[in-house]
Formats: C-alpha cells, sequence, structure tokens
C-alpha cells in the first residue's frame, strides 16, 4: 500500500479505535506541542517507508522539533479534541533547510513535502467521511494554491501555507483559523476537530530534506 495512503488510513484506524473522548477544552489557550518545554508528551511515531527522525534540539537558544527525512516518510500524530467555537485559531512556527524541486504535488509520485501539518475532523464510525486540512510548505506550488490531496482526494484538501518564494533557513510564523478554513474547503460549519499531525517526507522523491517546528497550539484569536 502507498505511504500516503496508508497514513490518511491510519488516521481513520485510529479514530475508529477510540474507546473514550476527550473533553472538549474550554480554555483560552489549548497547547499541543510544547516542544520549548522539552516536551513531546502525547505524539506518536508512526512509520511508513522508512523513517523520519524526529528530536527535540536546541537551535537559537531555544528547543525545538527537528525532522530530518531521507527518501523516508513518517508522522508525528496526537489525538486531541479542540473546541473550534472558543479556540478556532492554530498557531505555530516553521522553518526547512531546502526545497524538493521539480514534484508535482498534486500527483501520487510527487506528495512529499519539507513539512506539513494536518488537522483532522474524524467521521466516527463513517470513517469515509473523515475530513483533514493539509497546511504544507510547497516547494512548487504557490503561496495560497489549494487542491485535493492525490490519495485521499478532496476528504483531505492541502492548502500551500508557503510556496517556492519563502525564505529558508528562516522561522515563519503561522496563525489559521481552522474553522474558517473547514468552513471554505469543505461547504461545512465544522465546530471541533479530533487530531492534529505533522509529517516531513521524502518517500516518493527519494530526497533529502530538514525541517524545524516551534510550540503548536490553539488559541482564541
Amino acid at each position: 500500500m502507498n505511504t500516503r495512503r496508508f497514513f490518511i488510513k491510519s488516521l481513520y484506524f485510529v479514530f475508529l479505535m477510540l474507546i473514550t473522548t476527550q473533553h472538549v477544552h474550554a480554555e483560552a489557550t489549548v497547547m499541543l506541542g510544547e516542544f520549548s518545554r522539552n516536551q513531546l508528551d502525547g505524539w506518536e511515531h508512526k512509520i511508513f517507508k522508512g523513517e523520519t527522525r524526529y528530536q527535540l534540539q536546541t537551535l537559537d537558544g531555544i528547543v525545538v522539533l527537528k525532522a530530518e527525512s531521507h527518501a523516508a516518510g513518517s508522522g508525528l500524530f496526537r489525538e486531541q479534541r479542540i473546541d473550534l467555537d472558543k479556540t478556532p485559531v492554530l498557531n505555530w512556527s516553521w522553518r526547512v533547510s531546502k526545497r524538493l524541486n521539480g514534484l508535482n504535488e498534486q500527483s501520487k509520485s510527487g506528495d512529499d513535502y519539507a513539512a506539513r501539518i494536518y488537522v483532522v475532523v474524524k467521521g466516527g464510525l463513517a470513517f469515509w467521511q473523515t475530513k483533514a486540512v493539509n497546511y504544507v510548505w510547497s516547494s512548487n506550488s504557490a503561496k495560497d494554491t489549494v487542491w485535493p490531496n492525490a490519495f485521499a482526494g478532496d476528504h483531505a484538501m492541502t492548502l500551500a501555507l508557503r510556496g517556492p518564494e519563502a525564505p529558508l533557513n528562516v522561522w515563519h510564523n503561522e496563525k489559521r483559523n481552522v474553522r474558517a478554513d473547514l468552513t471554505k474547503l469543505f461547504k461545512e460549519d465544522v465546530h471541533s476537530i479530533d487530531a492534529v499531525a505533522l509529517m516531513t517526507d521524502t518517500d516518493n522523491s527519494g530526497g533529502q530534506v530538514s525541517a524545524y517546528y516551534g510550540d503548536i497550539w490553539f488559541s482564541k484569536d
């Protein structure tokens, strides 16, 4: 099975196997990735084709998450229900070392990214209704370009937050209203998500790339 399709199906499986649902958070800020505190609590590593190496390390005096991929595809995911009515805005920072040039990112053979973050809405027993927004650092698609994932189709929409014009080896801060993005991309009023995942992968292209992720959290605005 192709690694990208396996990744999506693995997320579906996780959601179907949930026995209990975590309480919806009511705080003004919900922390998911507290890398700066040298913590990876709650994040699980799923290995598919090869292994992207994820490790905490100090960069510019701050602890961040480094992802290094050599012709590999694996990701980290965290199951946590987030109330988008209270905290709809996803915040994080990231930087990459190089671009994966020459890929058709809308094709299965080119579905590799130096950095990406997913937000996932589970479909419950109707797993085919699971939806995801895939925020990517694109090497070849212009910023703000949107397209269906090559393997999951319109169940997982890809949004290029950074394109080939973005400077390398520089931190970029992101702030996305996830509820607004879900409404726009799926034409539905979505009130919560169930998981967040991140992935640096080069298994299709056989390339090599390093990326860094800063803290990840949801906020009111």
